[in-house]
């Protein structure tokens, strides 16, 4: 499928609830339980875009078909190294090549800032997001069984971990997103999967 990734605007927040809210209303996939509003997405896009990467995948049309994002693992500061990824891709888009291309530059990105860790939660099955993870070099950590109840069913979920770059013994904290956004190495980013 011909298209480019770009940087998430608040102004996208409507395409992007778009693609979010069938997972939250059909599926476990995701823990909400009530899809979010266009406002509360938007206040999502910004806030998260000034320490971490959110980027959208648009059809040749400008037609918003997945985004990924990262976020804090945990909020005590020794975690800071560490970034938790999502990925959605809307639903006549998947298995097209958007989420390996959109993982592929939010991979880059983050090791271009300084994170040395990333993880993600899948809720079980998911034979999609076990194949992207694969593919990008995660491996299962662990998994916690029935942590979830949606839908009227107990669900498992599995942690996925992988380490970025050679991790240091006296790291400096990660740069915020909005210090990168615009470079080269964002740039390049952009395109790691055309290569």
């Amino acid at each position: 499928m011909e298209g480019s990734l770009g940087v998430a605007t608040p102004e996208d927040a409507s395409a992007i609830r778009s693609i979010y809210a069938p997972y939250v209303e059909a599926t476990p996939i995701t823990f909400e339980t009530g899809a979010p509003t266009r406002a509360e997405m938007a206040a999502r896009i910004e806030t998260t875009r000034e320490q971490y990467p959110w980027l959208v995948y648009e059809s040749r049309e400008e037609t918003i078909l997945g985004y990924a994002t990262a976020g804090p693992l945990r909020s005590m500061g020794a975690y800071e190294w560490t970034a938790e990824l999502t990925v959605y891709v809307a639903e006549d888009a998947r298995r097209s090549g958007i989420g390996t291309a959109l993982y592929t530059a939010l991979l880059e990105l983050l090791t271009e800032q300084g994170y040395y860790n990333a993880a993600a939660a899948v809720t079980l099955p998911n034979p999609a997001s076990v194949q992207l993870h694969e593919k990008h070099g995660f491996e299962p950590v662990g998994t916690f069984p029935a942590v979830g109840n949606k839908d009227g069913e107990w669900h498992d979920v599995q942690w996925w971990y992988r380490q970025l770059t050679e991790r240091p013994a006296d790291p400096s904290p990660p740069e915020p997103f909005s210090v990168i956004e615009g470079s080269p190495a964002f740039e390049r980013a952009l395109e790691a999967d055309k290569r």
